[in-house]
């Protein structure tokens, strides 16, 4: 007996068993090909951002005299005249063995009542270590009115701290 397979039912089932063997065929390649995915790594540590040193003030002291040191030996807030003002201004970097630029100022003014008149107005850029002592000196040969002074200290622009002091006769 022969087989006739060009009748449609005959056509339809050599198309489903070939298909069949190609799925069947191709889900064991699938599967002999499947691997187990690689394990989970924990990603890298980001590198910590570098800490940036700065300065900072740490003192203020006014006085007629200055020690070997540079720091105030004869502290004072009252001035004769003819005296010399002295201000020794600590200041400090926040990574002892860093070095940071920094500008160090200080302005004198004289109190007239409410109104403060600049008498002196001095700042140096400076690159600063560690913990260390710059001192400014305000002179006046003429000798300095009678009254209440202000001394503000500054660091980069901004005022830090201010001192009071007074000049008496």
């Amino acid at each position: 007996m022969t087989r006739n397979l060009k009748t449609p039912l005959s056509q339809a089932l050599l198309v489903a068993v070939i298909g069949a063997v190609a799925v069947v065929g191709c889900k064991k390649k699938e599967e002999a090909a499947t691997t187990a995915p690689p394990a989970a790594t924990e990603p890298a540590a980001a590198p910590a951002p570098a800490v940036v040193a700065t300065a900072s003030v740490s003192t203020v002291d006014i006085g007629s005299a200055v020690g070997a040191d540079q720091k105030i030996s004869t502290a004072t807030s009252t001035f004769k005249p003819n005296e010399t003002f002295h201000v020794s201004i600590g200041t400090a970097t926040s990574d002892p063995a860093a070095t940071v630029a920094g500008k160090v100022g200080v302005k004198l003014v004289y109190m007239n009542g409410t109104e403060e008149m600049v008498v002196n107005d001095e700042s140096r850029d400076m690159n600063l270590t560690g913990a260390g002592s710059t001192n400014f000196q305000f002179a006046k040969p003429d000798g300095w009115p009678a009254g209440k002074y202000k001394v503000y200290v500054s660091m980069n622009g901004s005022v830090v701290q201010t001192k009071e002091i007074e000049v008496t006769k």
